[in-house]
């Protein structure tokens, strides 16, 4: 397997911070950078690490509900229009548009934190039956992912 990029090897970092359940030493070592690159990450202002961890509180459920919502609210504002102005404006159409597009993307795509935590729930599954076996797949899973961050 080729070498991953500095970029996805943050990503990953990212990924496994906010997922939680490893120290930021587990995470260096595991994306194999140091843990002084490892705290500037989580630590850099521009990307806040720890409100993104906060963030997933909100579950792609209650997200993909908001954005409905939005959605809801934007095209019932166009519909109470008189007859013959009830179409959307410029401005409108694209949000429509991006709405849309983030819906379609939260229920299709598997975004990097829902493959390592589906990961992890079957590491946590298997460890207690073969942890042996755990082993074996976890370092499989590791490449796996290492792999989707190329894509």
């Amino acid at each position: 397997m080729s070498k991953l990029t500095n970029a996805q090897k943050k990503e990953w970092a990212k990924t496994l911070y906010i997922q939680g359940g490893l120290t930021q030493k587990d995470i260096a070592d595991k994306v194999d950078v140091s843990r002084v690159t490892m705290n500037k990450w989580v630590n850099d202002t521009d990307e806040n690490w720890d409100k993104l961890k906060k963030s997933l509180l909100i579950t792609r459920e209650s997200q993909l509900s908001r954005l409905y919502m939005q959605l809801d609210e934007l095209n019932t504002s166009i519909m109470s229009r008189d007859q013959g102005a009830r179409f959307a404006n410029s401005k409108e159409a694209d949000t429509i548009n991006k709405l849309t597009t983030a819906i379609r993307k939260m229920e299709i795509e598997a975004s990097i934190a829902d493959i390592v935590e589906v990961c992890k729930r079957f590491l946590n599954w298997l460890r207690p039956l073969s942890p042996d076996k755990a082993k074996e797949v976890a370092a499989l899973f590791d490449d796996f992912i290492k792999d989707s961050l190329k894509r």
